[in-house]
């Protein structure tokens, strides 16, 4: 079994919890933005689409740059890597179960007829 660090993948879906972090990923899955760039679909301030980008900052899912007087943002994906390896780790084994629970299902419905 592969092991994770828990706090990096913590950190990884803690950040993905949000509605609002998974649009701002979105938006920069088309390329990087500007913070006021990314402000603008959304009905808050500055201050606090930071926050939404400091903590995808903290989850590594974000990279900022400083750019003259802007600050532009791009994704970071290294984290969504170790997430999407844990998401598949799991997926296997529940079809693995799943697998096994349907030739069960078909062994009982024979014994049955």
């Amino acid at each position: 079994m592969v092991r994770y660090p828990s706090s990096t993948l913590d950190r990884t879906f803690a950040a993905l919890s949000d509605p609002t972090r998974r649009e701002i990923l979105d938006r920069l899955a088309e390329g990087p933005a500007t913070l006021g760039e990314l402000r603008r679909p959304f009905d808050m301030t500055l201050p606090g689409l930071m926050k939404h980008v400091r903590v995808l900052e903290e989850a590594q899912l974000v990279v900022t740059e400083k750019k003259g007087r802007t600050r532009e943002c791009r994704l970071g994906s290294e984290q969504l890597d170790d997430a999407a390896q844990w998401i598949e780790t799991y997926r296997r084994r529940w079809e693995r179960r799943l697998d096994r629970l349907g030739d069960y299902l078909e062994r009982q419905k024979g014994a049955r007829a």
